[in-house]
């Protein structure tokens, strides 16, 4: 019993899924419609990509590549650009879940290592703001994150009309981050010196850290010279994942057949790198076929399609934001598509909607679960700061959409720029 609980606690997207297609199956009894439901060319794709990149990762390789870029950096905006710089563009290839694994516990260690330069609450702050990035990040590519990669391949939109649908988005994300970065330094520089002024003991506190970190150096020097030769000796398999993942890109593309590219990464790794396999998020692909079986039937009870339909035509963008506030991105962005063919609108919806609370993108928990683990006095003030800094950013996404974005100023283009010009003159 202790055990299921522990399960459902730990899943509980896939059981919530489960569940709901379980009481729709007593409306609608399995029948020989029931494989028309599943997408699984969105599965195929899925399971393969993350594949490729949980092997890469068993690797070390993105530890080591963090690394390298770090030991060229100094000083705190430079770490904190670079950290949170990394989840942003990372998480376009690698999806935001997974930037968020690599590099949130590889920050961790790092700015434990720093206490010079880095108290609990900045530690608190850069993670927070990783995490913003990974999900903001994330919503510029098809592969960025599953809701993505599934909605790409139900609206079979080009690669490149992906990318400009989401262009506006990513670019003001990524200058809002540039500048948290460096008002924050900037306000932090000023404390400091004002610490600096009051409290004498901390320069004995450096020098104490200085040393505890020179031992930490030399011991994670070891483990790297370790690390570097375990990669020279597996390189082929990188090069290995680093093809399969290629043929991913190409599916995505539609240039492949998805079932290729599945079954070649699944042949290879049982193969080669069986350990690889267990690292797969199996929860995630469970939980896609769950929605996809619930959305099937609620399709087929004409009432309840006709009643979904008229709730959400010509509001998709405000009605997939709120839907993943309280369900997820993920699932609202199967569960609306299936009564709608506004495609582009639930694409900009669900990535915006990733935003606001702490389970409005599943990525976001990942992060969380280390704070936890490694502050449990300080969860509550990261909810706080997580809360305040991604309502903060919804609203930012939600203004270029009403100002930039939405219809209105589509039709009137001429008048809005106009204006613009106007104000800013």
């Amino acid at each position: 019993m202790k055990r299921i609980l522990i399960f459902i606690k730990k899943e509980t997207v896939l059981v919530v899924a489960i569940l709901l297609a379980v009481i729709s199956m007593i409306f609608i009894p399995p029948d020989q419609q029931y494989p028309e439901y599943i997408d699984f060319r969105t599965l195929g794709i899925l399971f393969g990509l993350m594949t490729c990149v949980a092997g890469v990762q068993q690797l070390g390789v993105f530890d080591r590549l963090a690394g390298m870029l770090l030991r060229e950096v100094s000083g705190r905006m430079a770490i904190t650009s670079v950290l949170v710089m990394l989840c942003f563009f990372s998480s376009m290839l690698l999806t935001n879940d997974v930037a968020l694994i690599t590099f949130v516990p590889f920050s961790l260690i790092l700015l434990q290592r720093k206490k010079e330069l880095f108290d609990e609450k900045w530690i608190l702050r850069i993670v927070v703001m990783q995490t913003i990035a990974a999900n903001l990040g994330s919503m510029l590519t098809p592969i960025g994150n599953p809701q993505n990669l599934y909605l790409f391949g139900l609206a079979q939109m080009r690669i490149e009309k992906f990318i400009l649908l989401m262009l506006p988005y990513s670019v003001m994300a990524f200058l809002v981050l540039i500048i948290w970065i460096i008002l924050a330094s900037g306000i932090s520089r000023i404390y400091a010196r004002n610490d600096q002024k009051q409290d004498q003991t901390t320069i004995k506190n450096i020098q104490d850290n200085k040393i505890t970190s020179s031992k930490e150096d030399g011991r994670h020097q070891l483990s790297e010279e370790k690390h570097s030769e375990k990669s020279i000796s597996f390189s082929w398999k990188l090069w290995c994942y680093c093809v399969l993942f290629l043929l991913g890109l190409l599916v995505v593309g539609r240039v492949l057949p998805w079932s290729v590219f599945a079954v070649f990464v699944l042949v290879f790794t049982f193969a080669a790198d069986r350990k690889t396999l267990m690292k797969v998020d199996y929860s995630l692909l469970g939980t896609f076929a769950a929605l996809f079986i619930f959305i099937g039937n609620l399709g087929r009870i004409e009432v309840f399609r006709q009643f979904l339909e008229r709730m959400i035509r010509g509001r998709e963008m405000v009605t997939s934001v709120l839907a993943s506030q309280v369900m997820s991105n993920v699932p609202a962005a199967i569960l609306l598509s299936g009564f709608t063919d506004a495609i582009p609108n639930l694409i900009v919806g669900t990535n915006i909607g990733g935003l606001g609370t702490l389970i409005a993108s599943m990525a976001s928990l990942i992060s969380f679960k280390y704070i936890a683990r490694e502050y449990p006095a300080q969860k509550g003030r990261y909810f706080c700061m997580f809360t305040l800094a991604n309502v903060f950013f919804l609203l930012v996404m939600l203004i270029v959409y009403l100002v930039f974005l939405s219809p209105v100023f589509v039709k009137n283009k001429t008048i809005c720029l106009s204006i613009l010009i106007c104000v800013g003159r």
